[in-house]
């Protein structure tokens, strides 16, 4: 299928005289199943209804919102796969200078907080015409939530963009629903009965429903218990099976977000990916030199959704949902034979995964009829109904290696190695190993202090460890060259100096240093936010330390890479900070070696010398 109208003059090929949405998405076009815009167009498409693509408009003045004339339903928008602030600032709050979801990886083409940027002038050009929000940034701030860049509490962002309607999580049943409601004209009347989705009303509008009350906006601004409180009751109901209605209220409105949407059937999943996607970037990128984010996914294939791993700062379950949806071994292979009529493809599959590539059914038999446990991990609670299987995942891996004209077939999204060392039968793990790493494995142990990981919902580094011997011993075994990297995070809430000296020593031990060191980012939606913000653990209310301080942080980074000589400085006041003087000095246990021209002073600090100065 051709792709969709970018332009009036597409309109006019297709002998369109309207569009029933104009979809707005802050990424460029790309028609693939990996960016939601693509997916969401296509099924409104499917459904019978004429979509236009407005990407990445001029967010200057309204006019590029009138390119199509006014929808005959409304406006779809989203910030685009992922929150537009993320997108533009590191967690350091500095700007960006490149945008992957761009094409030419040009930084800017999108406004900061998009959703509700959009929304702005879609109202000046349109006035009431109905705006839906969906996609990441909307879903992870559907409620009232604290924002890293502001350093504040932020309202629902459906209340703040002044949107009508927010689809939060996987959207496709929710989109059909809400579509076909924006069709009869009376949709105001069905939204009560649509899983899957936020609106707002006038509390003296809101009729009494069978609900969940959170902590206010006025009282999760004002108190950080019940800002606490508020985000486990949202993390615990977001489960298409136990979920049930929550509201919050905002003022003198009431925010209603209805029961999460069902999970996707196997056959709902295989419909999904079989749509006719381009599966490329807009031809008019071409001279820009295409997408960037569009090259490690294109010939990528995503197999399953949600993850019951649930890390703590990872949003994916408060989006995707922790219960695990899957496609058909026979659509994954028949995705898998397309690539090889493609003329670019090389024989590479880089990736057969999702979230958590190895996960490719229910954590338990009792989801179907309870859902996933409120306030528990399936894998770190260490659950005895917990089931471990990579039966159907290697058969589909054996399989598509068969393929004539696939040469070799990666695994690069995330392997849960604590699931896969439960696993008795170690077939999987030995054909991992020959068959589907391409030189490196990334792994995401993450910290090695027990503290921290607890914060984090990660296992425990003895599973890293052992999953490391046993991936090295298998290496050899083929006479292979491969290598794990290892993704490491500086600051999480939990993590004091003293835990950063004893990772600096744990990597020294393995023989490890990092190339790149992530500092936590707090990001909407998540737990470790709510930690972050709150300085408590919504699960148990209590106190959490948090590094906050961009020195602290910028000290926590730099033990992690102790063995660069620029971070020298920074390492010895660290660890004198830490009360690890013990590794400072010329022995193999030491981290750095110690500083002849400074002093140390009352209090673990050091002033150089030229800090004399200051006593002028």
């Amino acid at each position: 299928m051709p792709f969709l109208p970018v332009t009036k003059e597409d309109m006019t090929i297709r002998d369109w005289k309207y569009v029933d949405f104009v979809l707005v998405t802050g990424d460029s076009y790309v028609d693939h199943p990996s960016f939601g815009a693509a997916i969401i167009s296509r099924l409104l498409e499917s459904f019978g209804y004429k979509v236009a693509i407005l990407s990445q408009p001029d967010f200057k003045s309204c006019e590029d919102f009138k390119r199509f004339g006014r929808p005959r339903l409304g406006f779809m928008v989203t910030a685009g796969n992922i929150d537009s602030m993320v997108a533009h600032y590191t967690a350091a709050k500095k700007k960006r200078s490149d945008d992957a979801y761009t094409a030419g990886n040009t930084a800017g083409k999108r406004p900061d907080r998009a959703c509700a940027v959009y929304t702005r002038l879609i109202r000046e050009a349109y006035g009431d015409i109905p705006v839906i929000l969906g996609g990441l940034e909307a879903s992870l701030r559907r409620f009232a939530h604290y924002d890293y860049w502001n350093d504040a509490v932020m309202p629902s962002i459906l209340i703040g963009s002044n949107a009508d309607i927010l689809i939060y999580g996987m959207a496709e049943k929710a989109l059909r629903a809400v579509a076909n409601a924006l069709d009869s004209a009376s949709y105001s009347k069905d939204l009560s009965e649509i899983r899957g989705i936020c609106y707002a009303v006038a509390v003296g509008e809101y009729s009494p429903l069978k609900a969940v009350e959170c902590p206010s906006f006025e009282q999760v601004c004002s108190n950080k218990k019940e800002y606490a409180k508020a985000a486990r009751f949202q993390q615990d109901e977001h489960d298409s099976v136990s979920g049930r209605r929550l509201i919050q209220k905002h003022g003198k409105t009431i925010l209603v977000q209805n029961a999460p949407s069902p999970c996707l059937t196997q056959d709902e999943m295989d419909e999904v990916y079989a749509l006719p996607f381009e599966r490329s970037a807009h031809p008019m990128y071409d001279s820009l030199g295409g997408v960037p984010a569009l090259s490690e996914v294109k010939f990528s294939i995503t197999h399953n959704r949600g993850c019951f791993g649930s890390c703590n700062f990872c949003s994916l379950a408060f989006h995707q949902g922790r219960k695990i949806m899957t496609r058909s071994k026979e659509s994954v292979l028949k995705e898998a034979e397309g690539f090889t009529k493609d003329g670019e493809f090389k024989g590479y599959i880089h990736d057969v995964g999702g979230p958590t590539a190895n996960f490719r059914s229910p954590s338990c038999d009792a989801q179907e009829k309870n859902g996933l446990c409120k306030g528990r991990k399936c894998l770190t609670s260490k659950c005895k109904n917990l089931k471990v299987s990579h039966a159907e995942y290697l058969s589909i891996l054996r399989d598509m290696r068969k393929i004539n004209g696939i040469k070799r077939v990666f695994i690069r999204s995330g392997i849960r190695y604590d699931y896969l060392l439960k696993d008795d039968d170690s077939t999987f793990f030995k054909e991992l190993v020959e068959h589907h790493v391409s030189g490196q494995l990334k792994v995401a142990p993450e910290h090695c202090s027990p503290i921290v990981l607890d914060m984090m919902g990660k296992p425990h580094i003895e599973s890293y460890l052992e999953f490391a011997r046993r991936f090295k011993e298998l290496t050899k075994s083929k006479d292979k060259k491969q290598y794990l990297v290892p993704y490491l995070m500086s600051s999480h809430p939990g993590a004091e100096l003293k835990d950063a000296a004893a990772l600096a020593l744990f990597l020294k031990k393995e023989n490890i240093r990092p190339e790149q060191v992530q500092d936590f980012y707090p990001t909407p939606g998540t737990i470790s936010t709510c930690m972050y913000y709150t300085g408590l653990d919504p699960y148990t209310m209590k106190e959490v330390y948090v590094p906050k301080s961009q020195k602290e942080k910028t000290m926590q980074r730099a033990l992690l890479q102790y063995f660069l000589p620029q971070n020298s400085a920074i390492v010895r006041q660290a660890l004198l900070l830490a009360n690890r003087r013990d590794l400072i000095g010329h022995t193999q246990n030491c981290l750095v070696r110690p500083d002849s021209s400074a002093k140390t002073v009352k209090g673990g600090q050091i002033r150089k010398n030229e800090n004399k100065k200051q006593k002028k």
